[in-house]
């Protein structure tokens, strides 16, 4: 757990230019604060304890506004910035030092159960603030979304997507 946390941290304060101290954003940062309660509500989740997963989550959405569903997996290095608003579905994947900013879902498109219904994010991508990643989909490493985008396609590695629906606007090789 507090290997997790450390990376989060020392992620925030390479990327985040308002961080001053590991202190200050260990204490005053939502994003970790969403964080430790995701790695509590995934423990209970994946141990079949849904009801108490699910109550650490909704208290943890209540005191944050970011709203982390324990069935999503999280990799290490992740910044929700301005956090409120955030919602990350049951099924999402997000890789290693991933920024997303307020507003933004990382949401379904159907009540399918049993199935993947939530994107799959790689390693290094920006999420722009207000974007909407819907569906089973994937999103490339080193990709950014840009803000208020509406995503529904794949996005390869290296591409910068805007607009809705989102189109690439740049690939970077």
């Amino acid at each position: 757990m507090f290997y997790k946390i450390k990376k989060d941290i020392e992620y925030i304060m390479e990327n985040d230019p308002a961080a001053r101290t590991k202190l200050e954003v260990f204490l005053l940062y939502p994003s970790i604060h969403a964080r430790i309660a995701h790695i509590f509500s995934h423990f209970l989740y994946k141990n079949n304890l849904f009801f108490l997963a699910r109550l650490i989550s909704q208290l943890a959405r209540f005191f944050t506004g970011i709203e982390i569903h324990p069935g999503a997996t999280l990799g290490d290095g992740i910044l929700i910035d301005h956090g409120m608003g955030v919602v990350i579905g049951e099924t999402a994947e997000l890789g290693n030092r991933i920024t997303i900013y307020h507003g933004t879902t990382l949401g379904g498109t159907g009540n399918e159960k049993g199935k993947k219904r939530h994107p799959t994010v790689g390693d290094n991508v920006i999420i722009g603030a207000g974007s909407k990643v819907l569906g089973n989909i994937n999103i490339g490493s080193n990709s950014k979304i840009g803000a208020n985008a509406v995503v529904i396609e794949d996005v390869p590695k290296g591409a910068t997507v805007v607009g809705i629906p989102s189109k690439i606007v740049k690939i970077n090789k």
